[in-house]
């Protein structure tokens, strides 16, 4: 049962009113590490030596439908071990972020993890953080090294929204959560309350449309010249053609939700999907998806002994809480307070990765923040190519590193709004 738009509006307003940027959303104190101690090399770093994927395929009919997250997984772990020549031996301790698997997939990633050839004394945990979960497991471990608890591990994420996407995944509220307000709110449809916050802060369709066929056109260049390739692993699956019923053996090499051809205008043509008179449809919003992504990471020291070639480190990271029927504004609560621990500015940032679970968040986000757009998900987002929930937050760091990598840039961030109304941010240095 979820409310109604009626109800979700008025309460929106009731408490939007009340929510207005803040100083840090314009400009940040010159404090903490700044930027000429950021970029120093210290043996305790916590570093990225593979940050890898899965192709991410449309949910429900593409290539990947047919395969269970755990299978995912297996896939990308194997690929993972194969690509950085790691001892699995040697990893301790492996979290994968999810969101809709039964039980948090516990079971099911710790079977994964020894199919795919680790030890039975590398240890896993499954979390659910809504769209944060890849970056909440990437945080989780480089916050155990840096503790040292542990000296190398796996941040992970994954998300078979074809198999686990649906009513089903409705959470029904007792009477206690239904009768308190702020509580009632973290039920309400994204869609639903996505469409209010547009229509709330004034973010119009043609400017949504705007910043999604950008997006589309981004990620179409980016796949044809090849620079998703390092981060994207191939993967061999079974799977049945709905057309035909055969089963087949296929193997999958890209992203299959980019198109070509996608401009504002053909955007504008597509009908509103929460509301008659709305702004929200299938083509500014993140597709629903299945793929999964991992990231190792250990201490420098540590990878220099190995021969581990190094991507970047890890610097730190910001959660923060936001009114839900607000969860879309994550980002601009988020990434001053992990720039400010940091001790650099908005300007220091050389490429942003804020994933686009709906244009007209990213769209406010931006405005809000007053970011170069230029600076923005540069190879597009998870309108053109995807958003498996659980996955995206550790596929954001290879896309971030690769492409720092690639233009010689050093600094980035990665960002997401956050389900029931939450941000994340992490801060992020290329080598």
């Amino acid at each position: 049962m979820t409310q109604a738009p009626d109800k979700a509006k008025e309460r929106l307003s009731q408490i939007s009113t009340h929510l207005k940027p803040d100083a840090r959303s314009k400009s940040l104190p010159d404090s903490g590490m700044g930027k000429d101690a950021l970029l120093k090399k210290s043996p305790d770093d916590v570093v990225v030596t593979c940050a890898i994927r899965t192709p991410f395929t449309k949910g429900g009919k593409g290539p990947l439908k047919d395969t269970m997250a755990a299978d995912l997984l297996l896939h990308t772990f194997k690929n993972l071990i194969s690509k950085s020549k790691i001892d699995p031996n040697l990893v301790e301790d492996i979290a994968t972020g999810c969101v809709l698997a039964p039980g948090g997939g516990a079971t099911e990633y710790r079977a994964a993890a020894l199919a795919a050839g680790f030890p039975d004394s590398t240890a896993v945990k499954s979390l659910n953080r809504q769209c944060s979960s890849g970056l909440q497991a990437c945080v989780d471990i480089a916050n155990q090294i840096k503790t040292g608890m542990i000296e190398i591990g796996v941040g992970s994420g994954v998300e078979s929204m074809s198999t686990q996407y649906g009513p089903g995944a409705v959470t029904e509220f007792s009477d206690l959560l239904e009768n308190h307000m702020q509580a009632a709110n973290c039920k309400v449809p994204m869609g639903v309350l996505s469409e209010q916050m547009a229509k709330d802060r004034k973010v119009t369709r043609k400017d949504q449309d705007a910043f999604a066929a950008s997006s589309y056109q981004k990620a179409l260049k980016a796949q044809e010249q090849g620079l998703f390739d390092e981060e994207i692993m191939p993967v061999t699956v079974k799977y049945t053609d709905p057309k035909t019923s055969e089963e087949k053996s296929v193997t999958v090499t890209k992203d299959d939700g980019v198109r070509p051809g996608i401009t504002a205008e053909s955007l504008s043509k597509i009908r509103a999907a929460f509301a008659k008179d709305g702004s929200i449809h299938a083509g500014n919003a993140s597709q629903v998806s299945d793929g999964a992504a991992a990231v190792l990471l250990m201490k420098r020291s540590t990878a220099e002994r190995l021969g581990q070639t190094i991507l970047g480190k890890y610097v730190n990271a910001s959660v923060v809480g936001v009114p839900p029927l607000l969860m879309g504004i994550g980002p601009w609560k988020a990434i001053p307070v992990a720039l400010e621990k940091t001790g650099i500015s908005k300007e220091d940032v050389d490429i942003y990765e804020i994933n686009e679970a709906f244009a007209s968040q990213c769209v406010w986000c931006l405005k809000e923040l007053g970011l170069d757009e230029k600076k923005v998900n540069p190879k597009g987002g998870a309108i053109a190519f995807g958003h498996p929930l659980g996955c995206t937050g550790a596929r954001q760091v290879g896309t971030l590193l690769t492409e720092l990598r690639r233009t010689g840039q050093k600094i980035g961030v990665t960002s997401m709004c956050v389900g029931t109304g939450m941000g994340m941010a992490a801060v992020w240095v290329a080598e």
